[in-house]
């Protein structure tokens, strides 16, 4: 987290650019729950006499469970909390619910939803980690009286300013909690007077001293906030305190380490090493499930990707734009309307989803996806129907747990009409 400069996820939702209405102007979607994971919004009690509500989300396998349980811890981006999005981490989620497990991932009181009031101690590292652990810990004891969680079974990971709060959360006994696991676990303040890289030194020595649970802890050497000096510190002052973590420096990553997590090329950074450190702490690592994957609109002939002047509806800013496209990273995704607006989306979660939704926002003519990653999907009427049926298809929940590519099922997953989520 950075109290100044702009966070991983403001950096991602600032390629989120439509400018045939409002040049530069980016605005957050909502994206639809998820049926293929169960995905459902949660209101977990929290704070004094648990007046204050969590709005958590919640992936889960089909059926009664009891089920391991992963919870993940977010990050905080700039500005007020409350406008903060709500946090689904998806592509983790998907592969732990694959592997059995449910996953929870709480919004702290004062973010997105959540009710509350976000509480802050400025400086003082150690006291804003035992803060937001808090929260943590009431979702934990939310968790232990659902008849679907295994008690015994539960890992706890966090990335960013949730890292910093994981850890602290390891100070405690929690019952159940096998391992806890730190992306780029940190606070960072740039306001003056703050000597924010010592203080989370001595936050994480005190961390280390009091530390009951074994960690493993990710951090990437183009992280832009926590870079790979200040994590061999944090690393340092924590096991010399008494803490047990394993550090796994990997190399550079995309533009910024710091956004690992949250993206769809994550898992090849993560997963081996978060499989070797469940095993090592008694957790289930095999894969029992399979996640249907999202429909995806075909690749079409309409025109070669690099052919800026074959794009319809678009200006002349619109072509630059969408020349500006071309450099950006996958995954992506580029959406026009008749009306001459236009969007396109980078990385993070579903990023065809949300170009099209914020296109729409912005246009009084229906949007439609012309390319995805290195293709173009743009094909007339066809995909326009393809859109709709996609779009059915993500938010309407299977009729039975049993049904075509319920998460779980044991009945085959039927071909899908081609679709632009």
């Amino acid at each position: 987290m950075i109290r100044v400069r702009p966070s991983v996820r403001k950096i991602t939702t600032a390629l989120l650019a439509s400018l045939a209405l409002l040049p530069g102007i980016a605005i957050e979607q909502e994206l639809e729950l998820d049926y293929r994971m169960n995905e459902q919004v949660v209101q977990v009690p929290a704070g004094p006499d648990h007046r204050a509500m969590l709005e958590t989300t919640v992936f889960r396998p089909n059926g009664p469970g009891p089920f391991p349980l992963l919870v993940i811890n977010h990050g905080k981006d700039p500005g007020r909390p409350s406008a903060q999005p709500r946090d689904r981490f998806y592509h983790m989620a998907a592969a732990f619910v694959k592997r059995g497990y449910a996953v929870m991932v709480p919004m702290r009181q004062g973010f997105a939803n959540s009710t509350g009031r976000y509480r802050d101690r400025g400086c003082d590292m150690t006291a804003n980690g035992y803060l937001q652990a808090e929260d943590i810990g009431s979702t934990l004891e939310f968790a232990r009286a659902q008849p679907w969680i295994d008690g015994e079974h539960i890992v706890v990971a966090g990335q960013s300013y949730g890292g910093l709060a994981t850890m602290a959360l390891g100070t405690q006994h929690q019952s159940g909690v096998r391992g806890l696991i730190n992306f780029a676990g940190g606070l960072r303040d740039d306001s003056d007077r703050c000597a924010w890289r010592s203080a989370l030194v001595s936050a994480f020595a005190e961390y280390g001293a009091n530390s009951r649970v074994p960690s493993l802890w990710m951090y990437g050497e183009n992280d832009s906030l926590f870079g790979p000096d200040l994590a061999n510190r944090l690393h340092a002052a924590f096991g010399q305190a008494g803490g047990k973590a394993r550090l796994v420096e990997f190399p550079s990553f995309k533009r910024d380490a710091h956004g690992m997590l949250a993206s769809r090329d994550g898992e090849k950074i993560w997963l081996d090493d978060t499989m070797r450190f469940l095993k090592g702490v008694g957790m289930p690592t095999e894969v029992l499930h399979q996640v249907p994957p999202p429909p995806t609109p075909p690749r079409t002939d309409f025109a070669k990707l690099d052919d800026v002047e074959a794009v319809p509806f678009l200006s002349e800013n619109g072509r630059r734009a969408y020349a500006d496209y071309l450099t950006k990273m996958t995954p992506r995704a580029f959406a026009v309307s008749p009306s001459g607006a236009w969007t396109w989306a980078e990385e993070g979660e579903a990023p065809d989803a949300r170009a099209l939704a914020t296109c729409s926002a912005k246009s009084s003519q229906p949007c439609k996806l012309y390319s995805i990653d290195d293709y173009v999907v743009w094909n007339g009427n066809r995909v326009e129907a393809a859109e709709k049926a996609s779009m059915t298809a993500s938010i309407a929940a299977p009729a039975d747990a049993s049904a075509p590519g319920a998460v779980g099922s044991t009945v085959p997953a039927a071909n899908t009409i081609p679709s632009a989520r």
